[in-house]
């Protein structure tokens, strides 16, 4: 029973990742100390880089009225493995269909056996 439930789980694992069509660079803004000066300063650090990914992209029925427009919301969403981790407020560069965009995971990212997800918002800056 287990070895058959390990069996479905790589194969669900192996039909999930064959829909990567992107790859990602995992970027976090993070203490940096120079051995030279021995200073430290902030500095973006890459922890993970050109790792297989998914963008899927969905348009919320949610309309936001502003005092000059309504704007339509989107709701961005990155599949990737489970075993990459990426931190809330990490920077997430995705290139995907020869489209690059810069982008930061808004929270915790929901973790499963073959894939895990992360809700994405689009990157202004570090907090």
């Amino acid at each position: 029973m287990v070895k058959s439930l390990e069996a479905a789980r790589k194969a669900a694992r192996r039909a999930q990742e064959a829909t990567y069509e992107g790859i990602c660079s995992v970027i976090e803004y993070r203490t940096v100390r120079d051995e030279q000066t021995k200073l430290s300063h902030e500095a973006e650090v890459v922890v993970h880089e050109v790792r297989p990914c998914r963008l899927s992209f969905e348009k919320l029925d949610a309309a936001i009225q502003t005092e000059t427009a309504t704007a339509v919301s989107q709701g961005i969403k990155l599949f990737l493995s489970p075993e990459i981790r990426v931190n809330s407020g990490s920077k997430i560069v995705v290139t995907q269909n020869g489209v690059t965009g810069e982008y930061t995971a808004s929270g915790k990212p929901a973790v499963y056996p073959t894939h895990q997800e992360i809700i994405l918002k689009l990157f202004e800056g570090w907090a």
